[in-house]
């Protein structure tokens, strides 16, 4: 049997205490044990950005972050970054720009995009690439994503204006 230990992670603001495999991957652990479900598992490498999240505000890899190292930290996965609102402008660009497609890479790189956004609020498209290379997207050619959140920074830099 796999040993076990006690973890207690804010996730999404509200505080969770389970007993966890001491190898248990953070992905799975909030896939599996709280159902959110958003993140996915693509390569298990850490090489494809499907399954990033926010540890403590910083942009991780939750396939490589077991969920023991997660203990006494915040996560914020894309549920609740959605439901607060958070993601909101970048959420509406994609869709106005058809920036997502089969949707399996959406969150990673919506949770990537707003790291960038609120990081580097006058990112250019080439910073925009960089920012997105540790996120694969087999089905739109990254076009439609870099025009999406380009659109949201340059309406964020515009006083008043609604991205």
């Amino acid at each position: 049997m796999e040993p076990t230990f006690e973890v207690t992670i804010t996730v999404n603001g509200s505080p969770v205490t389970r007993r966890v495999p001491v190898r248990q991957h953070l992905v799975d652990f909030l896939r599996e044990e709280l159902g959110l479900t958003g993140s996915h598992t693509g390569c298990e490498h850490g090489a494809c950005g499907a399954c990033t999240l926010r540890v403590d505000g910083m942009i991780v890899r939750g396939c490589l972050m077991l969920a023991v190292q997660a203990d006494g930290r915040r996560v914020d996965t894309i549920e609740g970054l959605s439901d607060s609102g958070e993601l909101a402008r970048l959420q509406e660009a994609f869709h106005r720009r058809n920036a997502l497609q089969c949707g399996f890479c959406t969150p990673g790189m919506l949770i990537a995009a707003q790291d960038l956004v609120t990081r580097r609020p006058g990112a250019t498209r080439e910073e925009i690439r960089e920012h997105l290379s540790g996120n694969y997207c087999r089905c739109t050619g990254y076009q439609s994503i870099v025009d999406a959140i380009e659109e949201v920074l340059a309406r964020s830099s515009v006083p008043g204006a609604r991205a």
